[in-house]
């Protein structure tokens, strides 16, 4: 074991000492104004092992231990601020300094990144590597990721687990490229790839203070990332989204170009899921806010754009477009008094392409089915 190994050599020692001894070392301490720490009462002592006793290794009394952090440059630590750290508790069990780096060296780890949380643990680790008698290792210790409140990310101000993101819909490439950039950055370059950061990466080049993590910034960078995918495979990404929600996206012959046209109407794949919702199902309501502000009253734009859409020869953008610039200019009202009412009763909502081209995502059944469901919802109104 690393731990008799490290006994043997002259570098470790048996403890007795008592919980109540040790709690009351540290109030002497923190009465005095010192720093609470082991104060190496049995380091001389000789004890053998008994039952109650922890390993505790023989950390220098003096001097310093340097190291170089590829983040940080040289590190020192005074050694007289290190006590004598437990190796082995008294059940045998052995403590997660010494697991770490035995396993470490177990499993040919020659550079150790991790966050700046852990700086204070890399002297221990050191000491207990020197005992063993294994080579030095490299260390980056990273910048802690903050919230935008510049507090420590937590559960409050982010997601902390990247299977939510992924199942929110973001990208594996967009999160590598955005936990690359956290404290990173390349001139201007905002967009990575993996093959990118192999080639421009260097970990020397990450800054030392708090990177702050940005949602908004998050959902700039997979907007750019679903836009590179090519149509079959965002569309082969999307489904198992569209399945989750129950869309029957299939029922529709021209769900290639309903899907194509809301591509980009969320930064993720969830979000334009579920604005896909009224597309590839029966719209059962419309959004509240959006129905006071536009849709109440309007009976008479509803009418007037059903009878002009119902008189086209032709169903396809370009004469919808020509169908809604008529009746504008008929009913002399602004675009929104105009288009707001009709994109409501097609979505429920005030969110979609422009509304020719959606209109033409439907057949003219569809658009009078729905043009007549808002008619009844307003006469249910009055």
């Amino acid at each position: 074991l690393a731990a008799e190994q490290i006994f043997e050599s002259g570098n470790a020692y048996w403890c007795d000492c008592s919980k109540e001894a040790l709690d009351e070392m540290r109030k002497e301490q923190e009465t005095a104004g010192k720093k609470p720490m082991y104060d190496g009462r049995s380091r001389d002592l000789g004890l053998e092992r008994t039952n109650n006793s922890v390993l505790r290794l023989k950390t220098p009394q003096d001097g310093e231990l340097v190291f170089h952090d590829l983040v940080r440059g040289e590190v020192i630590f005074q050694n007289s601020e290190l006590d004598d750290l437990i190796l082995l508790r008294s059940d045998g069990s052995p403590t997660y300094h010494l697991c770490n780096v035995v396993d470490d060296f177990n499993q040919g780890v020659t550079t150790v990144v991790r966050g700046e949380d852990h700086l204070s643990n890399t002297p221990r680790q050191i000491h207990i590597q020197n005992a063993l008698g294994y080579d030095s290792l490299e260390y980056a210790h990273l910048p802690m990721v903050l919230g935008q409140d510049k507090k420590r990310l937590s559960k409050r101000n982010a997601v902390t687990s990247l299977q939510d993101y992924f199942d929110q819909g973001y990208l594996e490439s967009s999160m590598i490229n955005m936990l690359a950039r956290l404290g990173w950055s390349k001139g201007d370059k905002e967009i990575f790839y993996l093959d990118d950061l192999i080639s421009d990466f260097r970990i020397q080049e990450v800054q030392k203070a708090g990177a702050i993590f940005d949602p908004s910034k998050l959902d700039w960078i997979n907007n750019h990332h679903l836009a590179a995918l090519s149509f079959d495979d965002f569309k082969k990404r999307l489904i198992p989204f569209l399945d989750a929600l129950g869309l029957d996206y299939m029922q529709k012959q021209n769900n290639s170009e309903i899907i194509a046209a809301m591509r980009s109407s969320k930064p993720n794949l969830l979000g334009v899921a579920q604005d896909l919702i009224p597309y590839f199902s029966e719209l059962s309501s419309y959004d509240d806010k959006a129905a006071n502000k536009f849709l109440i009253g309007s009976e008479v734009v509803l009418e007037y754009v059903q009878r002009k859409l119902n008189g086209l020869e032709e169903w396809n953008e370009d004469s919808i477009d020509k169908a809604l610039k008529e009746a504008q200019t008929g009913l002399s009202l602004p675009t929104p008094k105009l288009n707001q009412p009709i994109r409501i009763a097609m979505t429920g909502s005030t969110q979609s392409p422009s509304l020719g081209l959606t209109l033409s995502l439907f057949n003219l059944e569809e658009v009078n089915q729905r043009i007549n469901a808002a008619l009844d919802y307003l006469s249910n109104q009055s």
